[in-house]
């Protein structure tokens, strides 16, 4: 199976778990009178939207270079995890903002309806499928280098916690009698704050890339010390590297003795290119510049 069917299998499989806790989840939040339910099954819902952005957004990302798009369209796949982190800022915002007026109503003498036990469960069998969700689309993010899914594997165990957060404000409610019936909307707020701080992960890594991030510290150092390996090169520098989706872009400009004749060079010149295609993957964009070693006098 190519890398593009694995991913619309898996977000696939996602799909149709959000599904089914999309409706029993608003379901359960109505019949049980539970903001905190509510709230879960909206995030649900942007869970279902997200795996549709996947499918088209990894669909585009897979297509191969053309006229228009000489580096190819991997930008697509980081494009679609920016459109995640937006999605789930979004429904935060909306969790917390619907809390907060509950508290603030309960605070001014409000009565807030004890949820019943069929919100319980629903969050309960959220966790369960949600958690299993997100441990296999994190394998298959991993396995395939795919920024949408591993974004998407997030967006599940948010989800995964976020129902962990409405069991114990559900259970609360329930259990600890009328007094404790704010701890359904108090839930919503804290299942809302906790989506916000993985959003904003998203963006953060979704943005970088777009805006042409380099790769991190460590990875450029080993780009260097293998492309110093190769006997006859000296000096590696001038490096500038940026992911584009889930292949790396690397340029830089190495040194070589000037005596040398131009097919010795492009012949050093290459070895240093396969040797980084053989780390990084064919996939990856290396453009190499040769200087005679006498250019440093």
């Amino acid at each position: 199976m190519d890398r593009n069917k694995e991913i619309y299998s898996v977000t696939l499989a996602g799909g149709a778990v959000n599904v089914v806790l999309l409706v029993f989840k608003f379901v359960a939040g109505i019949m049980g009178h539970s903001a905190a339910m509510v709230a879960d099954a909206i995030h649900s819902l942007s869970d279902f939207i997200t795996d549709a952005i996947v499918l088209i957004f990894v669909h585009i990302s897979g297509m191969p270079k053309d006229k228009t798009h000489d580096y190819g369209h991997g930008k697509y796949e980081t494009l679609a995890m920016t459109i995640i982190g937006v999605a789930l800022l979004a429904v935060a915002a909306g969790i917390v903002y619907g809390g907060t007026m509950k508290v603030a109503a309960w605070m001014r003498g409000e009565a807030i309806e004890a949820p019943g036990t069929l919100a319980l469960w629903a969050a309960l069998l959220s966790v369960v499928l949600k958690e299993g969700v997100y441990r296999y689309s994190m394998v298959k993010a991993r396995k395939l280098n795919s920024q949408a899914v591993e974004a998407n594997a997030w967006h599940h165990r948010s989800d995964a916690l976020s129902s962990a957060g409405t069991a114990v404000g559900i259970g609360g409610a329930i259990f600890l009698g009328e007094r404790w019936t704010v701890l359904d909307p108090a839930a919503s707020i804290i299942v809302g704050l906790f989506i916000a701080k993985v959003s904003l992960s998203l963006l953060r890594d979704g943005i970088g890339d777009l805006m042409e991030r380099s790769l991190p510290d460590e990875v450029e150092a080993e780009i260097l010390r293998i492309a110093a390996s190769v006997d006859g090169v000296a000096e590696p520098h001038d490096l500038r590297t940026r992911r584009i989706g889930n292949h790396y872009a690397i340029e830089m400009h190495i040194m070589m003795d000037g005596g040398m004749t131009l097919r010795e060079a492009h012949d050093k010149a290459s070895e240093v290119e396969e040797l980084l295609r053989l780390h990084y993957g064919n996939e990856t964009h290396i453009a190499v510049h040769v200087e005679p070693e006498e250019l440093k006098n």
